[in-house]
């Protein structure tokens, strides 16, 4: 069985995700759909990405994509190419019970995943920071909007921001 990949991503309006590998706002309620929509499936990220967290994050396991043939992280998975992460993650997932496998960053990594994922759940934050990490431009002719939903800036959160599902066409 193929697990559907599925992309999960916060970006700014003008595409910047990150600078200087971080995270250019807090938004505690994006974090919680990161945390709801990853947890208990395997994870597919770049090694930049995976150095900006810092550690595996739990209920998850962590696949990291990267050239560097000498990189090891305790409590990962370490691949060298695409075709390696999906079939890790897809062994992953089939031991997890998973239902999918995400695929949670960076720029690069999101632009090999993007003609892949059957979905995408794009956060688009209401800011246009300066940055030098992006997300490619979606094909909005490839997808439907199935979800929108706006969101005000709260107490735990920098900014205003509009949680956005998209769906490949079949």
């Amino acid at each position: 069985m193929a697990y559907p990949l599925i992309l999960v991503v916060a970006a700014a309006e003008n595409g910047v995700i990150g600078r200087d590998n971080q995270l250019l706002w807090r938004i505690r309620t994006d974090l919680k759909r990161f945390r709801d929509l990853t947890m208990a499936k395997p994870m597919i990220m770049g090694r930049k990405t995976f150095e900006s967290i810092g550690k595996p994050l739990p209920g998850r396991e962590t696949i990291v994509l990267t050239r560097d043939e000498g990189f090891s992280a305790p409590g990962t998975h370490v691949v060298h190419s695409w075709d390696e992460a999906v079939a890790k993650g897809e062994e992953l997932a089939r031991a997890m019970g998973a239902d999918a496998v995400a695929v949670v960053g960076g720029a690069e990594i999101y632009k090999i995943a993007l003609s892949h994922v059957q979905m995408i759940y794009l956060t688009e934050v209401a800011a246009a920071p300066e940055g030098d990490a992006f997300f490619p431009p979606v094909d909005r002719a490839e997808f439907r909007e199935t979800a929108r939903i706006s969101h005000p800036k709260g107490p735990d959160d920098e900014h205003p921001f509009t949680f956005i599902d998209l769906v490949r066409r079949s």
